[in-house]
This record gives C-alpha cells, sequence and structure tokens, in this order.
C-alpha cells in the first residue's frame, strides 16, 4: 500500500477503524522512514496500526464506563499546557542567561567544603599497561619506559608501544578504576587493596603475549577521592544549584514585577474586599 500510494488518492485509503475513528494510510506514511525494505516497513506499520487500535479500543472502553465529570479533563489539559509553556519559558532562560562556567577555584572551594562526602567505592591507579607479544617483548626496556613519568619518558614508551605493542593504555593524567586494569591481565586478585599497597608492578606472560601494569599512584576504596577524579562531578553539582537558584529567581523577579506594575489583586475571601 505504501508503495502504490504516490499514484492514489491516499488520504481516503481508510487502513483501520474502531468505531467512527479512522487510521488512514497517510498516518502511516508519517510514521515510516523512507528508504525502509519492504519487510521493515511492513512489520513497522502492521505494529502501529495494532497499537493505535488497542489505544482507541481503550479510549472508547473509557468513554463508556466513566462519568461526565471522570471525562472532563479541560483542567488538565490546561494544567499540562501551562507546564509545558513555562517549563519552555524557563529552559529558554537557562539557556540564554545561566551562567555555565565553573572553574578550578569554585571546584576546589566546593570539594573542600565537602570532602567528607567524596569517599571512593572502589580502587582506583594511576598506571601504564602495555601487552606485547611475547617474542617481541623486551621486559627490562619496557619496565624501565614505565618507571619513567616524565613528558619525555612517555612519549618513548608511547613510541616503543606504537611500534611492538599489541595493545596499550597510558593513565598518567586521569584516575581510573583498578578492576578495569585487572580485566586486561590475566591473574586474579583475591584482596585487590591489599595487592596496590604492596606491589607497584604486575608482570607476567602466557603462551602468546607479555603483560606489564605499572602502578603509579594508587587510592583505595572508603579512602578520600582526589578533587580531579570528582571534579566531573562536582562540576555537575555546582550548576544543579545554580540552576535550582535560577529557576527560583525566575519566579521572585516574575512576582517581584507583578506587584510593581500592578499586574494582579489579590482578595480578601472574608470580606470580599479589594486589599
Amino acid at each position: 500500500m505504501l508503495s502504490c500510494s504516490n499514484s492514489i488518492n491516499t488520504g481516503q485509503i481508510s487502513v483501520a477503524e474502531v468505531g467512527t475513528k479512522t487510521l488512514y494510510l497517510t498516518d502511516l506514511k508519517e510514521i515510516i522512514p523512507n528508504g525502509l525494505n519492504k519487510n521493515d516497513s511492513t512489520l513497522m506499520a502492521d505494529d502501529y496500526i495494532k497499537r493505535w487500535i488497542k489505544q482507541q479500543l481503550l479510549i472508547q472502553k473509557a468513554e463508556e464506563n466513566l462519568s461526565l465529570d471522570q471525562k472532563n479533563v479541560t483542567l488538565e489539559l490546561e494544567e499540562y499546557k501551562n507546564s509545558i509553556i513555562i517549563y519552555k519559558y524557563k529552559n529558554e532562560l537557562l539557556k540564554q542567561r545561566m551562567d555555565t562556567v565553573v572553574n578550578e577555584e569554585q571546584i576546589g572551594e566546593y570539594y573542600r567544603a565537602n570532602v567528607k562526602n567524596f569517599n571512593l567505592n572502589k580502587n582506583i591507579v594511576k598506571a601504564i599497561l602495555v601487552k606485547v607479544p611475547i617474542e617481541l617483548a623486551d621486559p627490562g626496556q619496557l619496565k624501565l619506559y614505565c618507571s619513567n613519568s616524565s613528558e619525555e619518558g612517555i612519549s618513548e614508551l608511547r613510541e616503543y608501544c606504537l611500534q611492538y605493542a599489541k595493545g596499550f593504555d597510558i593513565f598518567m593524567d586521569t584516575w581510573v578504576d583498578f578492576e578495569m586494569v585487572m580485566k586486561n591481565i590475566p591473574q586474579d586478585f583475591e584482596d585487590p587493596g591489599q595487592f596496590l599497597i604492596r606491589n607497584n608492578t604486575i608482570e607476567l606472560n602466557d603462551s602468546n603475549y607479555y603483560y606489564l601494569a605499572c602502578i603509579h599512584e594508587y587510592k583505595l576504596k572508603n579512602e578520600t577521592a582526589p578533587m580531579e577524579y570528582v571534579a566531573e562531578n562536582i562540576k555537575n553539582l555546582i550548576l544543579n544549584r545554580r540552576k535550582i537558584e535560577f529557576l527560583k529567581q525566575i519566579d521572585d523577579n516574575v512576582y517581584r514585577e507583578g506587584i510593581r506594575k500592578n499586574k494582579f489583586k489579590i482578595h480578601n475571601l472574608e470580606s470580599n474586599e479589594i486589599k
């Protein structure tokens, strides 16, 4: 039906009917994307028709069983419309006027004031992870590269890994979940926290690869999270608090403007007099 609709008056083609309600072919065309093959468009059309029928049957059943008062949704529709209009207005003001810049000083201030709220729920590390085909591996050289955290050392390590490694990750500028590191190493750790306390290197190999993980820094579960690790969360918390304050300010400003411009009156319900 969809494929031949260009050559006929599709607006008059009825696809389904429930009581006095009719679903037309043009309605289907609007919800089915262009470029779908015949089978996919048929399945999508069939699904939409069934859902439309179910909805109309439910509406019909509700109309039959609800009282006139229950079916009067004028107030609900008006409130819903008003809430949408207000939401769009406030959202537009948010985009235009709210300050979304959060600098490091503000993040640091928030962190220090709420440091007790930033305990870690996992072990995190700054580390280097390298996986090299065993026939190409040079453990001594690799360990030397990994131990040098200077910019020059990291550059040399990256150059080596690009040439020889099957895979590598350099997490020196960011904290990562130690569990993620462990997943890339064929070894189980009964107590990851104790392992981190006692070791700063993981070195092993299997029949195909040599693995090396160098732990440069670590923080254990339940310790205070480093500020840089929670900086993005803090930024979002600051913006969310700022948003709440901004929205409240919109309400207050509109109300004060209404008072200033005499846009409303409040009546005394007891005396029926205007205040």
